[in-house]
Order: C-alpha cells, then sequence, then structure tokens
C-alpha cells in the first residue's frame, strides 16, 4: 500500500451478556472499528470482507456494499466510526478482514483490518 493509500483500521471489542446464551453457544459482541484516512488521497469505502473464527476453528466469511449501510468517503486525515456486532459458538474468537477502497482517479485498494479478539471477560489474562 503506497502512501498515498493508507487506511488505518483500529476496533474495539466488547461482549454483549444480556444478548448471549452460554448454554446455547451462544456469545454475542459488538465491536467499534474506526477508519482513519491516513494517506495523501481521498478514498471511498466501497465493500467489507471479514473472516470471524471461533474457537472451534469454524471460520464465518461476511461479504458486502459499505459498512452499516454506509460507503464512507474518508478525505485525508479524516475518519469513520461505527459499530456493529457477531455472534460466535464459542466464548474467544478473532475476527479481521479488508475494506476495498476506491480513491477519486478510480484507483482500488484493500485495507487491511487487523485481527482482533472476542472474548468473554475474563477469559483471557
Amino acid at each position: 500500500m503506497s502512501e498515498k493509500n493508507k487506511i488505518l483500521v483500529e476496533a474495539t471489542p466488547h461482549y454483549i451478556e444480556a444478548q448471549s446464551a452460554p448454554a446455547e453457544s451462544r456469545y454475542v459482541f459488538a465491536y467499534t472499528i474506526t477508519i482513519t484516512n491516513a494517506g495523501a488521497a481521498p478514498a471511498k469505502l466501497l465493500t467489507r470482507h471479514w473472516l470471524i473464527t471461533d474457537a472451534n476453528g469454524k471460520i464465518q466469511e461476511v461479504r458486502g456494499d459499505g459498512v452499516i449501510g454506509e460507503q464512507p468517503y474518508l478525505k485525508p486525515g479524516e475518519s469513520f466510526r461505527y459499530t456493529s456486532g457477531a455472534m460466535i459458538e464459542t466464548p474467544v474468537g478473532t475476527m479481521q478482514g479488508e475494506y476495498t477502497m476506491r480513491t477519486d482517479d478510480g484507483d482500488h485498494f484493500n485495507a487491511p483490518i487487523p485481527r482482533f479478539t472476542l472474548s468473554i471477560p475474563r477469559t483471557l489474562h
């Protein structure tokens, strides 16, 4: 990825106990994503691609247009923050992926979403 096209992605996950049912192998997490354009060119987020993996190795693959129904356009230095959710069958899992971005001149590039951990409280030390 060139310095022209540089997107930083930060994730903050939270366990949603009220929507989870551990006895039914249902663990619900919310995650807040902050996408920052740290490059020199404006870019629009077109699509998302997620790999959500539980502790049993089960992978959910999610692809779609935009995020939460939006395709944010970020000028250099601008950020976009949103919160979404995921459900897995184990108390611990991971998420990672990428956003496909497009610059004003039509270049497409992928912005990686670094792997982050979904974990119920007091599971990881």
